[in-house]
């Protein structure tokens, strides 16, 4: 990472090398909706070699070439100086390969295709393969690109990984040998989006390079930590997908427990990949086993959001009438470190909620006597909190209590805020971020082997139990239950 930098000026300053991306999946729906556009933008700001090319490659024997370029042209929105651009990026830097039946000839095709852009555009043989695909479809692609011979190349190899990293501990264990059958750990990129965004990356940099906070992260200083992942959406076309993964694989396991990990770690010895990660491992790794009252599941039903009805889960085309799938997810963690002991870390995430949100809340403890003895009712002392919003409107926001002018003594909770949006020039999207580090050979933002694994130690024990599951109406924060979570301690979720 490149410290110091923010944005598309960060961009401006990383270095990467031609190569030949290979987008496995090339025709779906991340690719066109995520993928391309990043790339072409990066493109657009010379962020990457501008002889680096994209291969799509797919199951789809009825696309070739143009049809391929037409498809993702019809995914770009549109250019600023005109169509003419787009359209010149899509002739120039856009093949495609079919790869329909998965067989060994497939792949052997697709090394011949690789070979023969890189000699075409007299490029180096530094490749890029992008897994862009759904889970079930993560082995038989890592086996075919490696026993085709293309984990190695006469330049450098990297092979990036879409979330979820497997289901639960041992098909995560499972696919991470496979991968390293064929890759070194150094060649893999399990990517998590949530990494991308200049806010998670700034938490980093505002805990350690600002120690007015650094010197409050701990136990003696804070009372709570709450990480919220709310969704207004409900199942988006990803019926298949949803309904046999569920809130906690789909976003705790990954999303979540990097947010975690972040936020808990401590100060890694040097600001680069290994260091960073092997911080957040430890957190992981300090988390004690939840308990049974520790987690709670629900679904949504019907209700109204945004000035809508809309239908409840069990009545989403395609999901089965008597489905058991969590829709939201509540948990409670404590974490046996030093510095964190007895503080405990609340996550929430769900589908249907009332808005899209993603924040993190630290509260402060309140100070141990109140001093403004003898004092009216309305002199009531708040703890100060920290809102870290990572989406929408990315920022920072502290509050704290003042003295409103007048009698009687009365106290206000005001705040000072900082919002990037203000500061500094649209940010870039995460994927932009995380493939200009991937052709950059940055690991920072990516999770390491023994990450996932820890990551799924902590959360299978919740899905080998089942919590029950408990109804909760669309457009509200979830079922009481995860009220109750917190209200036991004393606590509640901050108001969003």
């Amino acid at each position: 990472m490149v410290e110091g930098l923010a944005g598309p000026e960060r961009m401006g300053a990383v270095k990467t090398e031609p190569a030949t991306l290979v987008v496995l999946g090339a025709t779906g729906d991340l690719a066109q909706r995520k993928l391309y556009p990043a790339l072409q933008r990066l493109m657009a700001r010379e962020a990457i070699d501008a002889r680096t090319r994209i291969l799509g490659a797919g199951r789809r024997a009825d696309v070739d070439d143009r049809g391929f370029r037409a498809m993702a042209r019809r995914a770009l929105p549109a250019a600023s100086g005109g169509d003419e651009p787009l359209d010149r990026w899509c002739d120039t830097c856009l093949s495609y390969q079919s790869i329909a039946g998965g067989g060994a000839e497939d792949y052997q095709a697709l090394a011949r295709r690789i070979e023969s852009l890189e000699r075409d555009g007299r490029l180096p043989a530094n490749r890029v393969f992008y897994l862009a695909l759904p889970p079930d479809a993560f082995p038989g692609t890592i086996a075919g690109l490696g026993e085709a011979g293309l984990n190695r190349s006469g330049g450098w190899t990297r092979l990036v990984v879409e979330k979820p990293f497997g289901r639960d501990l041992p098909s995560a264990q499972g696919l991470n040998r496979l991968a390293h059958r064929y890759f070194d750990e150094s060649q893999i990129y399990r990517i998590d989006h949530y990494l991308g965004k200049e806010t998670v990356q700034n938490l980093l940099i505002f805990r350690f390079s600002n120690p007015i906070f650094e010197t409050l992260w701990n136990r003696d200083r804070v009372e709570h930590v709450q990480i919220t992942v709310a969704e207004d959406v409900g199942l988006e076309g990803r019926v298949a997908y949803y309904t046999r993964a569920g809130a906690l694989r789909d976003m705790v396991q990954n999303h979540l427990a990097q947010l975690l990990s972040l936020v808990a770690m401590e100060i890694p010895g040097a600001f680069d990949a290994d260091a960073i990660r092997n911080e957040k491992v430890k957190v992981l790794r300090g988390i004690a086993p939840l308990g049974e009252d520790d987690a709670v599941f629900g679904q949504y039903r019907r209700g109204r959001l945004n000035g809508r009805e809309v239908p409840g889960y069990l009545e989403e085309p395609g999901v089965a009438p008597d489905s058991t799938t969590e829709t939201f997810a509540a948990l409670r963690l404590d974490i046996a470190t030093w510095r964190w002991h007895g503080v405990p870390f609340y996550l929430r995430t769900g589908k249907r909620l009332p808005h899209r949100t993603t924040r993190i809340v630290i509260t402060f403890r309140r100070p141990p006597v109140l001093v403004f003895q003898p004092a009216p009712s309305s002199c009531v002392i708040h703890a100060n909190q920290l809102v870290i919003t990572i989406q929408p409107d990315e920022g920072f926001e502290l509050s704290f209590e003042v003295k409103a002018p007048g009698q009687p003594l009365r106290l206000e909770t005001q705040r000072l805020h900082f919002r990037y949006a203000e500061a500094f020039a649209p940010l870039p999207d995460g994927y932009e971020t995380l493939l200009l580090d991937v052709l950059a050979g940055d690991q920072t933002l990516f999770v390491r082997a023994d990450e996932v694994e820890a990551s799924w130690r902590v959360f299978a024990p919740v899905l080998e139990r089942r919590p029950p599951i408990r109804p909760y109406d669309a457009g509200t924060w979830g079922p009481e239950s995860a009220d109750a979570l917190l209200a036991g301690e004393g606590h509640r979720w901050v108001p969003v």
